[in-house]
């Protein structure tokens, strides 16, 4: 696949199916565009009713041109698509870019028409761009068959769903200046190459340094986020996902299928991947700025040099919002500073420099320089307004100020640590700032900027670390016991566990599961304190009519004795009937009252996109109200299972609130992957729902265990 795309991208030939003499025409443009930039392969129009286009000879098919062909801009209508890829694979054409729509999205016989073009695609082995697309570019080849203007060359690619998404890109680019891009990709339809074959090229690609991607839907998202995880061990990858409000239509039958359809799920899967997910568009450049330029930091501790207190207090504020780590100087690093500044001077992070660069801006290399040698110090912001000095005190420190943006510039290569600045003068482009840009420093005009870089940076190092460190894991395959639950079950015809069964199910994959009892009829209760002890029970109805129990009034808690529990038995009975006068009653299951503790769901589900997604966040009757959740692929790592405690926003529940003592998260990891464990050796089970799990510092119950299996049964 990368190959078929590095030719495509780097074609050193392109045929213009569709050729025009019409300027107002795709066909006449590509070649214009292509001429003006001065693309070194060769062009060719084919036009069967023109002789010449824009001094190019022109030909009446692929077919009669006498040389190699990398490339075919296919400019013509829908319904021609199926005999020009016949002809392009007789002429072992390896890729077309179709640019025309009418297909599934428009014409009524547009489904029949895709479909002939991917038979004619893949029968002749052409790969299609598109179709319905607006084009490409590879700038540093001197291609661009989109015909947008005034893009400079750089090392940001683009691959997008959305051609004025890339074209807001080139323009923002175009005026801060010091960026460009290296290639893009309108991506059309994907009737054939998809994002996960775009992303891998770009994963390739030397010119490329960081991949961008504008996504409104994956067609194979398990593929994509294989990928994503190979990519981002070599380069950081930006994704913008739109459409937030639907990550997939996953049936809501329990909490966790409803809870799933959300943005939190893509975005929680992409950031597994390793993925910098950006959630505001105007930020999507500046983000993919410093990612591409600055190297990946060993650790994340920032330091902050800094030409005056306001930006400095509004940059500490932006990084501890965003829970970055703030450097601590060490005692050898003040005393260097203490030489270079005035007495008025703070020499603890922030670093002021109270005036003492305003005469000599070369004082702030001196100082970075310090700083950066520092062994506590990852990562250095330079804020205020360096780059502005000539402009504002004195023209003659023009110079002066140019050598000391060299120094700077070279200062990240020297320590190997990022080193960002921030500058109120960025916006004029002053001669100062514009050397940094030229010479690859981020330079921002706003501190929030700079810090939202800075910790998506930070952010991107961890997942990588994590990645490289944590691997997935696979179960060895479905247990005898699962084989047995799971054949009776599908025996019956039946898509929902009973309770029991589920929690058997559990137990076999090592599970910690509360001793429990299945009542067929109210004489069977009197075992229950053979079997579980006469401490208080909880008493549940048992019916795959019935997965809400409560709302059934089929749940009765701390029962003892017998008398009690022979009364609750009826009266839950009572209850099922009157909630669903169908519903088959299978029993009523007791089992011994949890212990008090934390409340926590844990489900999975499959995602129509992604496969199997694990949730996790606090349960209990609130989840759906709270939706405080985090989810992660399957497989997943021990590291993953861990993040997904931290990451929701209620996490400092589980570490003891008012004196409360601290679950035991260790349990709760080994709990999250035996439950991975079950959904992957079975696939056949759509969804698992154990809520509430009640966690402890000793341990946890699993209190209640739903499973759905999906409509095949396999």
């Amino acid at each position: 696949m990368t190959t078929a795309l590095n030719t495509i991208l780097k074609a050193r030939s392109v045929a213009i199916i569709g050729a025009s003499n019409d300027p107002s025409k795709r066909g006449n443009q590509a070649i214009r565009k292509l001429h003006a930039d001065g693309y070194e392969g060769a062009i060719y129009p084919i036009n069967p009713k023109a002789s010449e286009i824009l001094g190019f000879k022109t030909y009446t098919s692929v077919l009669h041109v006498d040389a190699d062909i990398d490339l075919a801009l296919i400019c013509t209508p829908a319904k021609s698509l199926p005999d020009i890829l016949d002809q392009c694979g007789t002429k072992n054409i390896p890729g077309a870019v179709v640019l025309a729509a009418g297909f599934t999205e428009a014409e009524p016989d547009g489904q029949a028409i895709a479909e002939a073009t991917l038979q004619a695609a893949q029968k002749n082995n052409v790969r299609v761009i598109g179709p319905n697309t607006n084009g490409l570019f590879n700038l540093h080849n001197k291609m661009n068959l989109v015909g947008v203007q005034d893009v400079e060359p750089g090392n940001i690619g683009i691959c997008s769903q959305s051609g004025n998404m890339m074209l807001a890109l080139a323009t923002e680019a175009k005026r801060r200046g010091g960026l460009g891009f290296s290639s893009y990709v309108g991506v059309g339809n994907q009737l054939d190459l998809n994002l996960a074959d775009y992303l891998q090229y770009f994963g390739d690609d030397d010119d490329t340094k960081a991949p961008v991607f504008y996504v409104e839907g994956f067609q194979e998202g398990r593929a994509f986020l294989d990928t994503c995880r190979k990519v981002t061990q070599k380069k950081p990858v930006i994704i913008y996902k739109s459409g937030r409000t639907e990550a997939g239509q996953v049936a809501a039958s329990s909490h966790t299928g409803s809870l799933a359809s959300s943005f939190a799920l893509t975005r929680g899967l992409l950031r597994q991947a390793g993925a910098t997910v950006v959630e505001q568009s105007d930020k999507i450049l500046s983000i993919a700025e410093g990612l591409s330029k600055l190297p990946v930091p060993k650790g994340g501790r920032v330091a902050i040099l800094a030409d005056g207190g306001g930006h400095a207090t509004v940059t500490v504020d932006a990084l501890v919002d965003a829970g970055v780590e703030l450097a601590e100087l060490s005692s050898e690093t003040i005393a260097k500073l203490r030489q270079l500044l005035p007495v008025a001077a703070s020499l603890t992070n922030p670093v002021d420099v109270a005036g003492g660069t305003d005469e000599d801006p070369s004082v702030c290399a001196d100082c970075a320089d310090v700083i950066l040698a520092d062994n506590n110090v990852d990562i250095l912001m330079i804020i205020g307004m360096y780059g502005g000095f000539a402009a504002r005190f004195n023209p003659a420190l023009l110079g002066n100020e140019l050598d000391t943006s060299q120094r700077i510039s070279e200062l990240s290569s020297k320590y190997g640590k990022p080193l960002l600045v921030q500058s109120v003068y960025a916006a004029l482009r002053t001669k100062p700032i514009e050397l940094l840009k030229d010479a690859g420093v981020p330079v921002f005009i706003w501190p929030e900027p700079a810090v939202r870089c800075t910790s998506e940076l930070i952010a991107y190092a961890n997942a990588r670390s994590r990645n490289a460190a944590s691997p997935l894991v696979m179960p060895d395959g479905p247990v005898a016991e699962g084989k047995y639950i799971l054949a009776k079950i599908t025996q019956e015809s039946r898509a929902a566990f009973y309770e029991h069964e589920a929690k058997d199910l559990l137990a076999a994959y090592g599970v910690n599961v509360p001793g429990q009892f299945l009542a067929r009829t109210e004489d069977d209760l009197a075992k229950v304190v053979e079997v579980l002890g006469n401490g208080p029970m909880a008493m549940k109805i048992v019916s795959h009519d019935i997965l809400h129990k409560s709302d059934a009034g089929g749940v009765m808690l701390k029962i003892s004795g017998e008398g009690a529990m022979r009364s609750a038995y009826r009266e839950i009975l009572a209850n099922a009937r009157a909630y669903n006068p169908d519903a088959h009653v299978h029993g009523v299951l007791v089992a011994p009252m949890a212990q008090s503790g934390v409340e926590i769901i844990i489900g999975v589900v499959h995602d129509p996109m992604f496969g199997p997604v694990m949730m996790f966040g606090l349960g209990g009757i609130f989840v759906e109200v709270l939706k405080d959740v985090a989810f992660r692929a399957l497989p997943m790592s021990q590291a993953d299972a861990r993040e997904m405690i931290e990451e929701i926003q209620s996490s400092n529940i589980l570490d003891g609130v008012r004196g409360g003592v601290p679950v035991d998260k260790t349990s709760l990891e080994d709990l999250m992957m035996k439950v991975s464990q079950l959904a992957l050796a079975h696939p056949e089970i759509k969804e698992i729902d154990l809520n509430p799990v009640i966690v402890r510092n000793d341990g946890y119950d699993v209190v209640d265990a739903r499973m759905i299996l999906n409509s095949k049964g396999d």
